[in-house]
């Protein structure tokens, strides 16, 4: 059995950098789920199939070529780290997730990735349908003004236009649609943490995550990968 954090949460929460931080914390492998589905997203506007094609959207998502190579994400041999990252990106990978037989395409894929010495996987269902049996599962949120905020922050710093009630706007639409899909919805895994993270610092939510990871598997040293 390979051990497995799960880290769940919308967009925007922190999951990614927290989840990042706990794997390299503890030197096991790191699964950036939304990744996956903004990467199919790209790949599906690229050849012109959308979320309603489903026949062929299955078939691209079985046959992605896709590739993570420590930061850099790879889509068919080209860097698309940056590219999927766009807002744009965050929406067309919240519609392709949505469909009941994308999902179930790639999640071989998904589980395949739990190796030795153990997994953080992040991502919106990780912990209620990825991996179920996961020994610690953390669930991560914050207001949307926050977490628009702090996109708004991300995208002003790479010198790149935003309003920052539109993304307001495109969060809630997003939380929506991920609250609300027929399969694997946005929700809090049973026995999970909950970390409402508005007010707190990435410090802080990594402090809270990594006590539950010491308290739950006091095997772990943690004080000595630090």
């Amino acid at each position: 059995m390979i051990p497995v954090i799960t880290i769940d949460g919308p967009s925007g929460s922190g999951k990614g950098t927290i989840s990042q931080l706990v794997a390299d914390r503890l030197g096991w492998h790191f699964l950036d789920s939304g990744a996956i589905y903004r990467v199919l997203g790209l790949a599906a506007e690229r050849v012109g199939i959308t979320a309603q094609q489903i026949p062929e959207l299955v078939a691209l998502a079985r046959g992605l070529d896709l590739c993570f190579q420590g930061e850099k994400v790879l889509l068919e041999n080209e860097d698309v780290s940056h590219l999927i990252r766009t807002e744009l990106a965050g929406n067309a990978a919240s519609k392709v997730a949505a469909v009941p037989e994308v999902r179930a395409a790639l999640l071989d894929w998904q589980r395949g990735y739990a190796k030795a010495p153990g997994l953080v996987a992040d991502g919106r269902d990780m912990g209620t349908v990825v991996f179920p049996d996961a020994a610690i599962k953390i669930f991560l949120t914050a207001s949307a003004e926050e977490r628009a905020l702090r996109r708004y922050k991300q995208l002003k710093e790479k010198d790149l236009d935003a309003n920052l009630g539109s993304l307001i706007a495109e969060i809630q639409e997003r939380d929506d649609r991920d609250q609300n899909r027929s399969v694997a919805p946005l929700i809090a895994p049973a026995a999970a943490l909950e970390i409402e993270s508005t007010s707190l610092s990435i410090k802080e939510v990594l402090e809270l995550v990594l006590d539950r990871v010491q308290e739950t598997c006091p095997e772990l040293d943690i004080s000595a990968t630090q």
